[in-house]
């Protein structure tokens, strides 16, 4: 027989707009589950419940707040409105719910509005400068293209919210519709001065061009995967290029689902200006003291800024003793017949610290083969000479400044395109037009603490 599942007297606690769609709903849905329940027992039967409990149930249809910190004045700046639904059981999420694409788009139109209507009800208390970020799917928004939304935030600019304080968050990986139709809502949006956040940025980065186009104010950077201090290195490359990205198109970044100090520190050192997760604080139904985590955040920065500075100056002493430790060798073996000869003596100093050496000219051209450790034996590989590395991040501006300083720098930490070993490089100048390079092993990086 058909399960228990459908409760006609329960929609009366609709409004009168949706009191049909709901019956339609029932109707269509009731077969459905009727059939699934003779094939996979109750679990269907269940999904149906909690969804038809939820469309009927709208006064227990909640918004939670999660509050989104600042790095520069360590307060409330703003708050995430949440879907959340008072059950028999507790508290729950409406994530499910909303991403459901077998609920009909209207009903979850119908919950999402309800959660921001209260939300925006409750906001009306807040300082005038709090911002407050909403969710939506770019499919639902455009049903209506965007026009019901619209409204119901400018009844809402009437009673003292503006507009400029809306941060609209979009997701839109999974957008059926056409993108230029949605970029034209979106700067319709920003006319009124609704700010554009593009979430879930680092645990799905395919869409980067997108980013481009829409050109949004936030960047929300998801660090869920940087929960564990052994993430691969290149997760937080990705990262990294992500904040770079910020950086370049003048986007603000807020990294979310910080769950553990290094994640805030990581969030910190890379750029973000806003901060967002459990450690910081949990999603609740009500609004905290902005203040809250103001001698707690300006702590922690401090230990974060202490810290680095460590990792500056032990750097810069490690960069100068490299570079007195040439000085010195150039002045002892001032005449060789070739690069190659002055390799390799090099080579006996550097043994445990360097895995290659190589001379380029101002260009990018190598005037030297590679010297090259292989089975802790160093041999020559002259099919590198003439090669062009000009093309490398970084590399004609580290020319010009070793031209100018008349000493040597340590790049950054990166991954070797051959070994695909986390190294460093350090380059020196042999005169005004020929420079040295010395990769160091990752054996010695890890030995120093301070060059990882």
């Amino acid at each position: 027989m058909i399960p228990d599942a459908v409760s006609f007297g329960s929609i009366v606690k609709l409004n009168k707009s949706t009191c049909l769609y709901v019956q339609r709903y029932c109707l269509i849905n009731a077969l459905n589950v009727w059939y699934n329940y003779s094939l996979f027992g109750k679990m269907e039967e269940k999904n149906f419940m909690d969804a038809l409990d939820i469309i009927t149930d709208l006064e227990n249809v909640i918004p939670f707040f999660q509050p989104i910190f600042s790095a520069d004045e360590h307060r409330v700046i703003g708050y995430e409105i949440l879907g959340r639904y008072r059950s028999k059981e507790g508290i729950e999420s409406l994530g499910p719910f909303f991403l459901d694409e077998s609920i009909p788009d209207e009903y979850r139109i119908d919950v999402d509005n309800t959660v921001l209507i209260k939300a925006l009800d409750q906001a009306l208390t807040l300082d005038k400068d709090i911002l407050l970020f909403i969710n939506r799917d770019a499919d639902l928004l455009m049903v209506d293209d965007g026009e019901e939304f619209l409204q119901l935030l400018l009844q809402y600019q009437e009673k003292g919210i503006n507009l400029d304080r809306i941060v609209l968050e979009i997701t839109e990986r999974n957008y059926k519709g056409q993108p230029d139709h949605l970029d034209h809502l979106l700067a319709y949006y920003r006319t009124y001065g609704i700010k554009l956040a593009i979430d879930k940025m680092g645990n799905d980065s395919s869409h980067l061009d997108r980013i481009g186009q829409l050109e949004p104010n936030i960047l929300k950077i998801d660090l869920l995967a940087l929960r564990s201090t052994t993430t691969a290195p290149s997760y937080q490359d990705i990262l990294f290029s992500l904040s770079v990205l910020a950086r370049k198109i003048g986007a603000t970044l807020l990294f979310e689902n910080i769950e553990m100090v290094f994640q805030l520190q990581f969030a910190w050192k890379n750029g973000g200006r806003y901060y967002q997760g459990f450690y910081l604080q949990k999603p609740s139904d009500c609004f905290v003291d902005k203040d809250i985590l103001k001698e707690k955040l300006k702590n922690e920065c401090h230990e974060f800024i202490s810290y680095e500075k460590k990792k500056l100056e032990a750097l810069f002493r490690i960069t100068e003793t490299f570079n007195t430790k040439l000085q010195e060798f150039l002045m002892k073996h001032r005449k060789y017949n070739a690069y190659e000869d002055l390799l390799k003596t090099l080579g006996n100093e550097m043994d445990g610290i360097a895995f290659r050496m190589y001379v380029c000219d101002e260009d990018g051209f190598q005037r030297s083969a590679n010297l090259f450790k292989a089975d802790n034996q160093w041999v020559l590989q002259q099919d590198y000479v003439q090669k062009n590395w000009s093309w490398r991040p970084y590399f004609l501006e580290n020319i010009i400044k070793m031209r100018n300083e008349k000493k040597g720098i340590l790049s950054d930490l990166y991954s070797d395109i051959e070994t695909g070993e986390s190294v460093r490089t350090f380059s020196y100048p042999l005169s005004n037009d020929h420079y040295l390079f010395i990769d160091l092993t990752y054996s010695f990086l890890y030995e120093h603490e301070e060059l990882l």
